[in-house]
């Protein structure tokens, strides 16, 4: 849509700090800088918000379409306009539900009809970007995509005046990506490792980060919106996969600043004496702090207005971050590489063999180190297939756990269970060696009839991706309790043309990287995907061709295809630096 019809659909955009004070008037015809509100309350998010007015009964068809998408993107905050856009019959059917479909900016009109007509066809055509679902997850549209089509069919009304009679090619709210800009924010939620209603998670306490896409409201501060949403659970994509201290039932009656804390007022029937409260503060903690909310102040916890306990107070203290390591990105951590079959650590020297029978020369391949550094799994050499696992010890040996012919290379999670996919019976299959159980198979059905190249679990031990063949990645989670879980909520990361998946690699719960290559392997790229949006983030190319991939937090690490050479990515420099030369070699972290 033109400024100049912007303009004429009397629409204004308004720049709001939502400060409770007040707003700015911002004239039509921007672009406008965002800044954030220096200064102001830091439990806000500057926003624009497009305010929407009546049609008049003078706009032509083209008009009234565009200011009917302006309504749309205002909906939200004011869903009494947009009805007035429509007929009476069509205003008693059209619904805002279901996803809202997120097109490209300046979508292009055009009439399917003759103008002027008393019933007019008008076509909007335009980019599919994405869809928001009903739980607020983001979701990008497919690399190939095709246009989106709309028909927007008009009629008169007895004034001769233009309405929307029908819409075909899409239902509920149409916004561009300069609306989606302005209305919403990307936020990252953080649940409990664990299935729901368990009383017992994980053995070790971890939190699980769950991108949604949350709409900035005018009525309260984003703050409270995050909080809102937190109590509301976790997106479909961890369904039944996480947990929460929060139970059904909970509301948020305000987020507000207090002389020099954040003060949460909750309601609901939680049971303060016999809540998990470690968890509270840091699922409360990192779902504000992440999101430049409350950041370097404490955050006292109320209940309907009291003191959260009956004795005394709830705070959840500014430096939780480094008083508990509720995550497993810890850069220090020792990276391992294999030469000959044999596993080193790395260093910048060509660094010592692992004790016991991983350290010495071999025919096994895709090592694997579990969460404890105690254990390596390994593929058995070509021919002999099957999943082996030894004791890092010098009176460690070579055992075969899982049995197969054509396993996935393993994958450890960090409960010390450890997973591959069997292609050949088209299963999952885990055993877990230290606790001398298993093999035993784990239901996957949106896997069945799927070609499954590798599968790798993350370090969070919820998220789980697996490759189809050479041109998909999926991602799915570990869903139900510890003795009979399974494998569901697969969704469809990325897809490539004309291209291949060499390999995929963990960096943490929150972002995969993904190696593709060109059909005729002249080419290679290395992208980081948040899986939660789809984001992607294109690394540079070292300049030589790559083998494999391997990443922890914020290092990643790949060995080449030829030379037989371990490269580092340095984020400072934006460059690959080599860290040692080794034969037949993959570099690889402990899980992932």
């Amino acid at each position: 849509m033109t400024r100049s019809r912007r303009l004429l659909a009397a629409l204004a955009a308004l720049t709001l700090a939502s400060t409770g004070t007040g707003c700015a008037v911002i004239p039509v015809g921007g672009p406008f800088p965002m800044e954030e509100a220096g200064g102001g309350d830091e439990l806000t998010r500057p926003f624009q918000r497009m305010i929407a007015v009546q049609p008049r009964d003078d706009w032509d068809p083209l008009q009234v379409v565009e200011g009917l998408q302006a309504a749309m993107a205002a909906y939200a905050d004011d869903p009494a306009v947009l009805p007035h856009y429509l007929t009476p019959e069509a205003a008693k059917v059209w619904k805002p539900d279901g996803p809202v479909t997120v097109i490209g900016n300046s979508p292009k009109y055009q009439y399917e009809s003759k103008a002027g007509g008393n019933e007019v066809v008008i076509k909007l055509v335009g980019t599919h970007v994405a869809r928001i679902e009903a739980d607020d997850t983001y979701v990008p549209a497919p690399g190939a995509a095709p246009d989106m089509q709309v028909f927007f069919t008009l009629v008169k009304n007895q004034k001769g005046a233009y309405r929307v009679k029908s819409i075909t090619g899409a239902t509920g709210l149409l916004l561009t990506v300069d609306d989606l800009t302005r209305a919403y924010r990307p936020t990252n939620l953080y649940f409990l490792a664990g299935p729901p209603g368990t009383d017992r998670l994980l053995p070790d306490r971890r939190l699980v980060v769950d991108r949604v896409w949350l709409r900035v409201k005018p009525t309260e501060n984003f703050a409270q919106t995050i909080v809102r949403r937190l109590l509301e659970g976790p997106s479909r994509a961890l369904h039944a996969a996480v947990g929460s201290v929060f139970p059904q039932g909970m509301s948020v009656r305000s987020v507000r600043s207090a002389e020099e804390r954040v003060v949460v007022d909750l309601s609901g029937p939680i049971d303060p004496e016999g809540v998990f409260a470690d968890g509270l503060q840091a699922q409360l903690k990192f779902s504000l702090n992440d999101n430049q909310m409350a950041n370097g102040r404490p955050i006292e916890v109320q209940l309907d207005g009291e003191p959260f306990y009956s004795s005394e107070s709830l705070v959840v203290p500014a430096n939780l971050r480094e008083g508990e390591d509720w995550f497993d990105n810890n850069n220090a951590r020792p990276a391992y590489f294999t030469s000959k079959g044999a596993i080193h650590t790395l260093s910048d020297g060509a660094g010592n063999a692992v004790q016991g029978p991983a350290g010495r020369p071999s025919e096994f391949r895709d090592m694997a180190m579990s969460g404890t550094a105690d254990l390596v799994a390994a593929r058995g050499k070509e021919g002999a297939g099957g999943i082996w696992v030894t004791r890092v010890a010098t009176d460690g040996q070579w055992e075969q756990w899982i049995q197969g012919a054509d396993l996935t290379a393993p994958s450890w999670r960090r409960d010390g269970t450890l997973w591959t996919y069997d292609r050949a019976n088209d299963t999952v299959l885990r055993c877990h060696p230290s606790a001398g159980r298993g093999p035993d198979r784990v239901a996957a059905p949106g896997l069945d009839g799927l070609d499954v190249t590798s599968l790798r679990v993350a370090r969070d031990g919820v998220r789980v991706a697996v490759t189809i063949g050479e041109t998909e990645v999926r991602v799915g989670a570990i869903t139900g309790g510890a003795g009979s879980p399974m494998l569901g909520n697969f969704h469809t990361l990325t897809t490539v043309a004309n291209e291949k998946i060499r390999d995929i690699a963990w960096q943490d719960g929150e972002r995969l990287l993904v190696l593709v290559e060109s059909k005729d392997e002249e080419v290679q790229s290395i992208r980081e995907i948040n899986v939660g949006d789809g984001e992607i983030k294109q690394l540079p190319s070292p300049g030589k061709r790559l083998r494999g991939i391997t990443a922890l937090g914020e290092r990643i690490l790949a060995a080449t295809d030829q030379g037989g050479e371990v490269l580092e990515f340095s984020k400072d420099k934006q460059a690959w630096v080599s860290k040692v030369a080794a034969e037949d070699t993959r570099p690889f972290f402990q899980l992932g």
